[in-house]
């Protein structure tokens, strides 16, 4: 976990999914039939101990929340990044693992999260999520150290849970009335990039699959990481 390595990733199978949620919020709609290539995945969100390596050879500037005492364990995922930081990531690991890595799309995202099970609300169902592991004692002051909780039927951890994840779609709340069915890639043009996944600030710490949140790319706040997405 402490060096990212091709064992970091899983492959999530392509095919078609019905994305978004019939009974969710207005940008969560209209459901719609959408198919996505084979991709990889990272199996954690990214931790400190990886971003470090990155801040070692590049001479990037320390996210702001490192030194903090409460979100500076190596295990912990790395917050406090920009998109821009999270993508600067991405290019400088595709030069290390000899293959592009990126982020995911929201639409490989939410199919990653879904593991194969269409329209299932949670990683790991419907099951509520104040049934949820511990749900009430878990995400005191700051996120968990990664691979905390069971992973979902894909072997990913943390999806929709611990810290919101950068993805490389501009935002748009009505973009899926407009959405290509294979393989979309987002608004070619906006003032936010899209994110996914619940986070340990919120009252409620677990998002569905289906649920969108966006901020401006250049904001660094304490609940947002991000996990690596590569091409097979």
């Amino acid at each position: 976990m402490y060096q990212f390595d091709e064992r970091s990733f899983i492959t999530i199978p392509g095919g078609e999914f019905r994305m978004g949620q019939a009974d969710g919020r207005d940008e969560e709609r209209p459901v719609h039939c959408v198919s996505v290539e084979s991709f990889r995945l990272s199996r954690y969100q990214l931790t400190n101990a990886e971003y470090d390596a990155f801040l070692r050879a590049s001479g990037r500037e320390m996210p702001p929340f490192r030194t903090d005492p409460l979100f500076g364990c190596p295990t912990q995922p790395v917050v406090g990044v920009s998109w821009f930081d999270a993508v600067g990531y991405c290019d400088w690991l595709s030069d290390v693992m000899n293959f592009r890595c990126r982020l995911p799309t929201e639409a490989e995202w939410e199919r990653a999260a879904r593991a194969g099970l269409d329209q299932r609300l949670y990683p790991w169902g419907d099951q509520p999520i104040f049934e949820r592991e511990n749900y009430h004692q878990r995400w005191r002051e700051a996120p968990e150290p990664v691979g905390t909780s069971s992973p979902n039927g894909y072997g990913l951890f943390d999806m929709c849970e611990n810290v919101h994840e950068w993805c490389s779609d501009w935002y748009d709340p009505r973009y899926y009335d407009v959405s290509p069915p294979h393989d979309p890639r987002g608004p070619e043009a906006g003032t936010r990039r899209a994110s996914r996944g619940g986070a340990w600030r919120h009252h409620l710490k677990i998002s569905r699959c289906a649920a969108r949140s966006s901020i401006p790319p250049e904001f660094k706040y304490a609940d947002y990481g991000f996990r690596v997405a590569a091409d097979l």
